[in-house]
């Protein structure tokens, strides 16, 4: 809401003066990612699937958010008050101090209800991240730049962006670690959360202004870079699929055709590519598999991208020096350079520190960031060291050593 507001005042400056282009641009992102969460919760999250008008209407009006944002407060209201004739058991681990301690919980409907809310606004703040707050962050950077002028408006709208983006990768990180880690009740500490928004933060806005000041000077030739690095990311896992061999997972939702799967596909693949066009995606698509996440721990993938993608901005960034116009005349260009590279390489300091220190699951990685640094470095392979868990005497507590 925030974010739409900013961007109608900017609508509305831009208007004024005139700046047609702009604002054709301003509002397409505003209104694209909305489009993509009013499908999502119509045919992923089934909004439709009773004979609701109301409901309807508020998605025609791209307010669907707003009306389940109510439906979920109803539900936790209501929470509690009375008995729930039906209930499940749910059994999770839980890490402590090195033990691994099994917990049983009661869930019922309105648990699981809110549960469904909950992941149906995660999956809407990804998609307002990557497909709507990040190229508007792009683009105003980029007018910004190209006018010398940032209004209060424009200003305003970037922060927004920059705050919605950074949310987004920190649902993402979180998904990650939910998903990877289905059987254990994962909690995240401050630091942790701390080190997540300083690592996203920092690689995401020194992406966006590397990109942003080539394309102040190499007009013609963002274009195919960009498209190059929506493309790769976007049919690497597809191909991945091909070779396996493997049918397509029938679990996506029963009432889809096989072209129905498909196009589901085809738009999570292009979200997954539009994530790691900015940022590390958390996550590796696995078409073949049921939960189409590969859960394994693949730390040469993550050494890979951002060494790819240090290299890549380091590429950009120096072309753009070598080659800049006269509109930089008053920035210090070679500190800027400095600024840029060792912000990118300042959020990858923080990414290893969380999967170090301060990741939640840490204790089940087989080996972690420092065994794999040791290797690359030594050229030598070292066996992880086993987890030894031993059961702490609790009384009245069940545990579980796994």
């Amino acid at each position: 809401c925030g974010e739409g507001a900013a961007a109608a005042v900017l609508c509305l400056s831009y208007g004024h003066s005139d700046d047609r282009f702009w604002l054709a641009l301003t509002v397409f992102f505003v209104l694209c990612p909305s489009v993509l969460v009013q499908l999502t919760l119509i045919f992923v999250h089934r909004d439709l699937s009773r004979d609701r008008p109301l409901v309807l209407l508020m998605h025609l009006l791209q307010l669907g958010p707003i009306i389940r944002c109510m439906e979920a407060l109803v539900v936790y209201f209501w929470s509690g008050k009375e008995e729930e004739p039906y209930v499940t058991i749910t059994r999770k681990r839980r890490l402590r101090k090195g033990y691994e301690v099994e917990m049983e919980q009661e869930v019922g409907h309105s648990v699981r209800r809110l549960a469904t809310h909950r992941n149906a606004f995660k999956r809407m703040a990804v998609i307002q991240a990557f497909l709507g707050s990040t190229p508007q962050l792009t683009l105003q950077l980029y007018i910004s730049i190209l006018e010398k002028y940032v209004p209060a408006a424009r200003a305003v709208l970037m922060g927004i962006c920059l705050v919605s983006v950074t949310y987004g990768a920190l649902v993402c990180n979180i998904l990650a670690i939910q998903v990877k880690y289905d059987d254990y009740k994962v909690q995240l500490r401050p630091l942790a959360f701390l080190c997540i928004v300083l690592w996203r933060s920092l690689e995401i806005s020194t992406r966006v202004a590397v990109l942003v000041l080539f394309s102040t000077v190499f007009k013609h030739w963002i274009i195919p870079i960009a498209l190059a690095n929506l493309l790769v990311v976007f049919f690497l896992p597809w191909v991945q699929f091909w070779r396996s061999g493997t049918r397509l997972p029938d679990n996506i939702e029963k009432n889809f055709s096989r072209v129905g799967t498909v196009v589901v596909l085809c738009a999570f693949t292009l979200l997954y590519a539009s994530i790691n066009m900015f940022c590390w995606s958390a996550v590796q698509l696995k078409l073949a598999d049921r939960d189409l996440i590969d859960k394994s721990q693949n730390w040469g993938r993550l050494a890979v991208y951002y060494m790819a993608r240090l290299a890549e901005n380091t590429a950009l960034v120096i072309l753009w020096y070598f080659f800049k116009t006269d509109v930089y005349e008053n920035i210090c260009t070679p500190l800027l350079v400095v600024q840029l590279l060792l912000g990118y390489c300042l959020g990858i300091y923080f990414m290893l520190l969380f999967f170090q220190y301060l990741h939640p699951c840490r204790q089940l990685f087989r080996h972690n960031v420092a065994d794999f640094l040791h290797c690359v470095c030594c050229h030598r392979h070292l066996p992880g060291t086993p987890l030894h868990l031993q059961a702490p005497h609790e009384p009245g507590v069940r545990h579980s050593i796994v």
